[in-house]
This record gives C-alpha cells, sequence and structure tokens, in this order.
C-alpha cells in the first residue's frame, strides 16, 4: 500500500457512511485496485470501538466473481447476517462483469449490504458512487535535486522496497538516482509496471534496465506464477485492459498511441467524438492537467501505448499514423503563427507550448520521410514558441540542421531559418554570433528581392549590434527597417522595432526623443495585443526610467511586464526583467534585501536553466549589488535568501516579485531621514537597525549599554515618524 494512505483513509471514511451502498474502484488495470479493496475492507471489519455505533460491517465477503455459485452463497450468507455486511466484488471486467440490474436487485434484497466492486469502468448502477485510483505520483524535475526527497515519492519508494527484494542490498545512490526516476518517470508510476521493473534488478543495475525498456515498456515481464496472467506481463496487462473495446475504439486507440502525452482536440476528427469517452473510462484514454488552456489535453498511458504502437506495426500501418500525426501538427503551426502576434496570442502560446513534445515530433517525423521542406516552414512558423518558451537550444539545433542539411527547402524559407537561429542566438545573450547569423540572412534575402523579410532581417540585426555594443550601427539599421515596415502596414514588426530603436537612440545620448519613441511602440503593442512585444517594451521603459522622478514609472512598467510574463507564458525575457526589477526594489526599498537576494538567485536559475546570459553591464551591476547585500544581511542571512531563491520556478519568481510592496509616490521623493533632524549616533543606530540588528547586538557593535539603545531607537522612531523597525529600515534606506 505504498503511497495510497490517503486514498484508503478516504475510502475507509466513504465505507463507514451507511448511506453508501454501491462503491466502485475503477482505474487501468495493474494500478492496485484489489489491493487498495482488500485493505479498506479489512480497515472497517478490523476490530475496535468505532467512533459511531454501526459504521463498521459485522461480516466480509470476497467470492470469486468467476464461480457464480460463489458469488451466490456470499450474497445469501450476508442476506442472513445481522447489522451491516460488506460484499467485495474484485475484478469486475468483461466476462465477469455482472449486470447493472443483478447489482441493483442485489442491493435491493439485501438492505443491510454494501458492495465494494472494482473495475476498469463503471458498473453502470444507479447510486453507485466511483473512486478512480490513479497511478502513483512519479519524480518531478525538483525532487532529483535531493536524494532524500527522491526517495519518498511514491513510485520511488515502491521501486526501491521491491528492487531490495529482488536483490540484496540494493539502494538509492548519487550514481543510480537519475536512472530509477527516469524508469518510474517512463512507466508513469503505474505500481505493476513498477514491481516488474524492479524485479528485473536482480540481473541488470537501472541504467541498463532503462536502456533495455525504453523503447518498448510492454515487454516488461516476470510476475509471480501464481498470480493472474494479466499480472505476469505488461503486453498481457494491456491486452487485457483492451479486451471488449470496438472495432473504431481499437482503432483509435492505436492511432492515438503515436502521440506524445498531452496532445489535444487536434488529434481527434469528428467521428472520434464517439469513442472518447469509452476509451477515457476503461482508462486507456487519460486526462493529463498540463494547464492547457480552455481545452482538455490527453495521454495514452502505458503499457497501452507501447501495446497499440505494436499493434500498428505489426499490421504495417505504424508509418502511416506516424505520418498522419507529423502533418495533423504542421497544420496545427501554419494555422497558429498569424495568431501569434494579437489579441489570441497568449491562448495560441499556451496550445502550442501545450504541444510542443508532439511539434518536436512532427518535426522528427517529416525529416525521416524526406519532407525538409515542410519541416523548415514548421519550424519557423514555430518562432514564437522557441522563443516565448526558452527552448533555444532545441530551436537553435533544428534550425542549423534544416538550413544545412535541408534539401528540398527553398531559400526564402532557408533565410528565414538562418534569421531565427540569429534571433535564438540573441535570446541567448550571444550578440556577436546573432549578428552573424543575421547578416547572412540579410545577405539572402536582398538576393531574393522580399522587401518586407529583408526589412524584418535588418531590425534584428539593429537589435544584435545594440546589444553587442554598437550604438552607431543599431541606429543606422533600425531606422529605415522600421520605416520600411510602416509603409509596408506592419504595425506589429514596426512597434516591435521601436523598441531597439529606442535603446539605440539613449545609448546615443537622445534620450527624450527615445522615451517618446518608446511611448509610440508601447501605445502601439497594447493595441494590437501584442503581450510578448510589450513586455520588452515596458522593460526597455523601466531602463530609460532613471531620476527619482521616474521611479514611480519604472515601477508600474516593470509590475505590468511581471504579469504579462505570467499571462503569456514568456521565460525567455522573465530573467531579464527579474533583474531590473530586484534592482529597483534594492534602490527603492532597501528594507527588503532579502526579496531582492531571491530575485536575483530565481533569474540565476532561470537563466541556468534556459542557457541564457545576462548583458557585461548587467552582470556587473548584479555582482555589485549581491556583494552588498552579502556585507550588509550576514553570511547566514543571505545563504538562506539565495537558496530560496534559486529553487522558484517562474510563476513562483513572478508570485515573489509581484508581492514586494510599491514604493510610496509623491513629488518629493527626500528620505526622511534627511527631512529630520538627528544626531549622527542616532543615524549609526538608525542605519544599523535597517541592517537588521537587535538591541543587544547594536550595543555590542557600538559599545552602548542595551538601555541607551532602546532610547536611541526610540527618539529615531518618534522623529522619523515611525511605528516599527521595518518602517525605520525602510525610511532611511535610501539616504543610508
Amino acid at each position: 500500500m505504498v503511497g495510497r494512505a490517503e486514498e484508503l483513509a478516504a475510502l475507509e471514511g466513504r465505507l463507514r457512511d451507511p448511506g453508501v451502498r454501491l462503491l466502485t474502484l475503477i482505474g487501468p488495470a495493474g494500478v492496485g485496485k484489489s489491493r487498495l479493496a482488500a485493505a479498506a475492507a479489512h480497515a472497517v471489519t478490523s476490530p475496535g470501538a468505532p467512533p459511531v455505533p454501526g459504521d463498521v460491517f459485522d461480516a466480509v465477503r470476497t467470492p470469486d466473481p468467476a464461480d457464480p455459485g460463489s458469488v451466490a452463497d456470499a450474497v445469501a450468507e450476508l442476506t442472513r447476517a445481522p447489522g451491516r455486511s460488506l460484499l467485495v466484488l474484485d475484478g469486475c471486467d468483461h466476462e465477469l462483469r455482472p449486470s447493472a440490474d443483478a447489482v441493483a436487485a442485489l442491493l435491493d434484497g439485501g438492505p443491510g449490504i454494501t458492495v465494494l466492486a472494482t473495475a476498469l469502468e463503471p458498473l453502470g448502477v444507479y447510486g453507485e458512487q466511483l473512486v478512480p485510483v490513479a497511478p502513483l505520483p512519479v519524480p518531478r524535475p525538483a525532487d532529483r535535486e535531493d536524494p532524500h526527497a527522491l526517495a519518498r515519492v511514491a513510485s520511488m519508494e515502491l521501486f526501491l522496497r521491491r528492487a531490495a527484494e529482488a536483490r540484496a542490498g540494493f539502494a538509492l545512490t548519487e550514481e543510480n538516482a537519475g536512472d530509477v526516476a527516469d524508469l518510474c518517470v517512463l512507466l508513469e508510476g503505474l505500481p505493476l509496471a513498477l514491481e516488474l521493473a524492479a524485479a528485473r534488478c536482480r540481473s541488470y543495475p537501472p541504467r541498463s534496465l532503462l536502456s533495455r525498456i525504453r523503447r518498448r515498456p510492454v515487454a516488461l515481464s516476470g510476475g509471480p506464477a501464481t498470480a493472474p496472467e494479466r499480472h505476469r506481463s505488461l503486453a498481457a496487462l494491456a491486452a487485457w485492459g483492451c479486451h471488449g473495446l470496438t472495432q473504431g475504439q481499437h482503432a483509435l486507440l492505436r492511432r492515438l498511441s503515436v502521440y506524445e502525452p498531452g496532445f489535444g482536440p487536434v488529434a481527434f476528427d469528428r467521428p472520434d467524438e464517439e469513442h472518447l469517452d469509452a476509451l477515457l473510462d476503461r482508462g486507456v484514454l487519460a486526462l493529463v492537467p498540463d494547464g492547457r488552456p480552455g481545452e482538455p489535453g490527453y495521454t495514452v498511458p502505458e503499457p497501452y501505448r507501447s501495446y497499440g504502437r505494436d499493434s500498428l506495426e505489426a499490421e504495417g500501418r505504424l508509418d502511416t499514423a506516424a505520418d498522419d500525426h507529423a502533418d495533423r501538427y504542421a497544420r496545427l503551426v501554419s494555422a497558429a503563427a498569424p495568431r501569434l502576434g494579437g489579441t489570441d496570442q497568449a491562448h495560441w502560446l499556451g496550445v502550442l507550448a501545450a504541444e510542443t513534445p508532439n511539434v518536436l515530433a512532427a518535426l522528427d517525423r517529416l525529416c525521416h520521410r524526406g519532407d525538409e521542406g515542410t519541416a523548415a516552414a514548421t519550424a519557423v512558423a514555430f518562432r514564437e514558441v522557441w522563443l516565448a518558451r526558452g527552448l533555444l537550444r532545441e530551436g537553435t539545433a533544428r534550425c542549423d540542421r534544416l538550413a544545412q542539411d535541408g534539401r528540398g527547402v527553398p531559400e526564402a524559407t532557408t533565410a528565414r531559418l538562418i534569421d531565427l537561429s540569429g534571433e535564438l542566438a540573441a535570446a541567448r545573450g550571444d550578440a556577436s554570433e546573432a549578428v552573424r547569423r543575421h547578416r547572412s540572412a540579410l545577405a539572402l534575402c536582398k538576393r531574393l528581392g522580399d522587401r518586407r523579410q529583408t526589412a524584418l532581417v535588418t531590425a534584428r540585426l539593429g537589435a544584435a549590434l545594440l546589444a553587442d555594443g554598437d550604438a552607431h550601427g543599431a541606429l543606422a539599421a533600425l531606422e529605415p527597417s522600421a520605416a520600411t515596415l510602416e509603409s509596408l502596414g506592419a504595425a506589429g514588426p514596426a512597434a516591435r522595432t521601436a523598441v531597439p530603436l529606442a535603446g539605440a537612440l539613449h545609448a546615443l545620448g537622445r534620450s527624450r526623443k527615445a522615451r517618446e519613441t518608446l511611448d509610440r511602440a508601447r501605445e502601439e503593442l497594447r493595441r494590437l495585443g501584442d503581450g510578448r512585444g510589450l513586455v520588452e517594451a515596458l522593460a526597455r521603459s523601466a531602463e530609460l526610467s532613471t531620476g527619482p522622478e521616474r521611479r514611480g514609472a519604472a515601477d508600474g512598467f516593470l509590475r505590468e511586464a511581471l504579469s504579462l510574463c505570467a499571462e503569456t507564458g514568456e521565460l525567455t525575457l522573465l530573467p531579464y526583467v527579474l533583474e531590473l526589477f530586484a534592482l529597483h526594489v534594492l534602490d527603492t526599498s532597501p528594507a527588503q534585501q532579502p526579496r531582492v537576494v531571491r530575485l536575483i538567485a530565481g533569474a540565476e536559475g532561470l537563466r541556468e536553466r534556459l542557457g541564457t546570459r545576462a548583458p557585461e553591464p548587467r552582470r556587473a551591476a548584479l555582482r555589485e549589488a549581491l556583494d552588498g547585500l552579502r556585507a550588509r544581511l550576514g553570511r547566514t542571512a543571505f545563504s538562506t535568501a539565495r537558496a530560496e531563491g534559486l529553487t522558484l520556478d517562474a510563476d513562483a519568481a513572478v508570485r515573489e516579485a509581484l508581492s514586494a510592496p510599491a514604493p510610496a509616490r509623491g513629488s518629493d521623493d527626500t528620505p526622511a531621514a534627511e527631512k529630520q533632524s538627528l544626531t549622527p549616533r542616532q543615524i549609526q543606530v538608525a542605519m544599523l537597525v535597517s541592517e537588521g540588528l537587535t538591541n543587544r547586538q547594536i550595543a555590542a557593535r557600538l559599545g552602548l549599554s542595551e538601555w541607551t539603545v532602546v532610547n536611541h531607537v526610540r527618539q529615531v522612531m518618534r522623529r522619523l515618524d515611525c511605528s516599527s523597525r521595518v518602517q525605520v529600515a525602510w525610511a532611511i534606506g535610501k539616504w543610508a
């Protein structure tokens, strides 16, 4: 019963309810329904004083469903028993499945009988209460950083117990932890699959076992000879789970077996809708909680996925199914691409991001069958997703391979591939490489005479030149490209081009013109609904909002940018915005020093996972800020805040940033300490208060009595009109 404590407690509570007459555990074969039912039956019939009289069962019977006589005898015996009794019908599947009328008649004829059934799908009796039983949780990426946390994941715990039974001395180590975690993920936490795999540890170390079964998990076998045949191998388990499906349901399941987990409605045709509910009820098709916007995501769980592929291969139809899959996703990406720059941007970014594993599989299939032209067009149309979701290395590798080796790729598409690879290089922080790639793409575009594409590539070249420190070259490229795009009616690209143009103007000392350019760009991008473009414009606006009088504006720009990152799922620009916001908070709210450390560390962790780096001037500013924070907070507090920040994912980092209090607004930004008369000693005490020291620590630092420090703190709070030490820290922080 590893990992089932909460489910067992909930099931026991429902069985104790006298109003529950029929409870059915449903779920895929091999998930552990029988064990859970047996444990629950034992719990509600164990001796001991129940909390409420009558909420335990006086008798329990578990007849063999394959023997009608056994079931009839058990029912007759329970009907005669006084008090409440429990009938456990385990394995109500296929030929052993009782009819709904028979179960209803049983309940009507024995008012004291409660039925606990296990089945692949509901029995369909009025009043039936369903308890879905899911596979065990599998390791998450965050769990892999802590071996102790990894060992506590339910699927890992079950695997480790069974592996230790198969091979004495087997234990989780730093060397095998990753492979064991990958096995649990591959087998999707299905208990029977985990037990079969763990039993093979007597012959194979985890890495070899993972390599052996990665391609065909359904090949696992070797269950106990005393177990039912369906529990002796995953192939038999899958066959049992699929038994009784109609021809149409079988055909749909086989076709869906080539899809990666998380696929959406793109996989289905209209005739498929009549089969969906049946496959979901049976557990051979499952919903995945992947945050897909407004529509469900599906998966064919193991071992049905491998079983379906084997069936397609045996019928000679695997290639046909793979080609159909690739064509569907090529059409989806092509249809979604025009909608990624307008008001539906967030929705379609979410749709394509959820489908990314299938899009990548489709690209592989298109290349495998020699259709590099369609693969290249699909990769280019996927541009916004490569950039927004931080798929920078993957996107670069795909673009390079298709541009270099793609026979049959039109020259215009090759130019777009090279240009896209330049954007991805710029997003990684490699500005010089981005310049080289954009220049190569620009030469192709000029030769082809494509005016619009030439302007787009020129604009991206200008942005890369700016990042590389060549403001004059950037301005020379950005101004004419912006004008050309405006003349061609390309409002969105023109507005995006205005953002680096403003940066070039600012770098050359034309700050007023830069702010005016940014103001127009923000207004246009907001009108168009281009959230990703607006994030960059807002962050650039915050960078240009220097001086005390514009701190409130910078705060507003950065908070809006953070909210848009959360809304659009933007990952590549998020570290940039977090870094700017951290420096902004440090400048305006010094009392938030631990939060600043967490935000900078969070941005660092995101960059490490994405493979990006900040420009050197910002890296220098961040290093200087961290050095000061380390000195002021002390090593322990600083290390704790940094460790907390490194564990933040994108959503948590945004929440951490937006929870920072907004700075007080007003025309007079003079710190309160400058407006009040403080003695030099009071200033010393106030500065130490802002560092978080206690009265006793301040007294030791300054060589004063603790009572003298208490009086100084009171005087400081009165003169600064503060009611707490935190307010003192905030009031003098900027001045200090």
